[in-house]
């Protein structure tokens, strides 16, 4: 497995069980990705800080949940836009456009908790917006999986969406630093 390379769904959800953490993996990745995207410190006991719970344990070093935070830090930093979504795959559209909402829900959750006052771009502005629709959408039930291809294009903005809110408010300080 790479650097890069997510850890399987199953993966992510057992670790989660072993650690007593009530987050899907797309909850738990959302949220995550909210806070390094925000410029959180990438630190093995992320669960604690991007939870807001300083009693819940760290991963294990090497366990799926330490590998979902130097995967996803090393994918936020790829100059060749590698960030993924962690999300169900194989399943009905619907399950998977419910995964996609709620890790909209967490990110939002975890960004708010690092982003401190940071300031946004209008396009990072915008992002955020759009996250926050996606996030208090609701699936249709009774959707025959016709809208494969809207989600596809879906996931496809929300990556671009957190690699540019990530520049705002990780990269962007990051380089006005160096320059002083």
């Amino acid at each position: 497995m790479s650097e890069t390379e997510l850890p399987s769904w199953v993966d992510v959800a057992t670790a989660s069980e072993r650690l007593a953490l009530a987050s899907t993996p797309a909850e738990l990745h959302g949220a995550l990705c909210g806070w390094l995207a925000a410029g959180g410190a990438d630190v093995v006991a992320w669960p604690a800080l991007v939870m807001a719970d300083p009693g819940l344990p760290a991963p294990q070093p090497d366990d799926a949940l330490d590998r979902l935070r130097a995967a996803s830090a090393a994918q936020l930093a790829d100059p060749d836009f590698g960030f993924q979504l962690l999300l169900p795959e194989g399943e009905k559209t619907v399950v998977r456009a419910a995964a996609l909402f709620a890790w909209c829900r967490a990110f939002l959750g975890g960004f708010g908790l690092a982003v401190d006052g940071k300031p946004l771009s209008e396009e990072g502005q915008e992002a955020l917006r759009d996250l926050a629709n996606l996030g208090a959408a609701q699936v249709d039930e009774n959707d025959d999986g016709s809208d494969e291809d809207a989600l596809v294009e879906i996931e496809e903005y929300l990556r671009m969406a957190v690699l540019l809110l990530h520049a705002d408010c990780a990269l962007g300080p990051q380089h006005r630093q160096r320059l002083h």
